[in-house]
C-alpha cells in the first residue's frame, strides 16, 4: 500500500459501530448491521466517517437530478463522505475514489425518489404515442 493512500470507511451516524459507538436504527440500507463481523480487518482503513440519514438520502438525490446517476441509500452515503473528504485542505489535488454499491431502481417506489418520480397517467402515454420524434 503506498504511504500517500488512505482508506476511509463509512457508517451511519445512527449506528456508529465501526468508530466504537452503540448500534442503533438509522434508513442507510446495507450498511450498519450493528456489530463488526469478525471477517473485518479493522486495520485496512484510516479513518471512519459518519453520515447522517438525510445526508445520504439528499446526496443520492442530488446524484440522480445533477450527475445521472440513480444511486441508492447507501451509495448517497459513499458520495457525501466522498465530498466531505474532497473538501479538507490537504486533499485539494488529490484523487478521490468512492464505490456507489447500490442502485437506485429498487428505491423508485419508496420515499427516496417518490417525490422526484413524476406519475404516469394515460393521456401522457397518449400524448407520447402521438407526437412524431422528427
Amino acid at each position: 500500500r503506498r504511504p500517500s493512500f488512505e482508506a476511509i470507511a463509512v457508517e451511519p451516524a445512527g449506528s456508529p459501530v465501526l468508530s466504537g459507538g452503540q448500534p442503533g436504527p438509522h434508513k442507510i440500507q446495507g450498511t450498519g448491521a450493528g456489530f463488526v463481523p469478525q471477517v473485518l480487518n479493522t486495520s485496512v482503513y484510516d479513518e471512519v466517517i459518519r453520515v447522517a440519514d438525510q445526508d445520504a438520502i439528499d446526496m443520492a438525490r442530488r446524484a440522480a437530478r445533477e450527475e445521472g446517476m440513480l444511486v441508492g441509500i447507501s451509495s448517497g452515503a459513499n458520495l457525501w463522505a466522498a465530498l466531505q473528504v474532497a473538501g479538507r485542505d490537504k486533499m485539494r489535488g488529490k484523487t478521490i475514489v468512492t464505490i456507489a454499491c447500490d442502485t437506485g431502481e429498487r428505491y423508485l417506489s419508496n420515499p427516496l425518489f417518490a417525490e422526484q418520480t413524476p406519475s404516469v397517467h394515460d393521456s401522457t402515454l397518449l400524448t407520447a404515442r402521438s407526437t412524431p420524434l422528427v
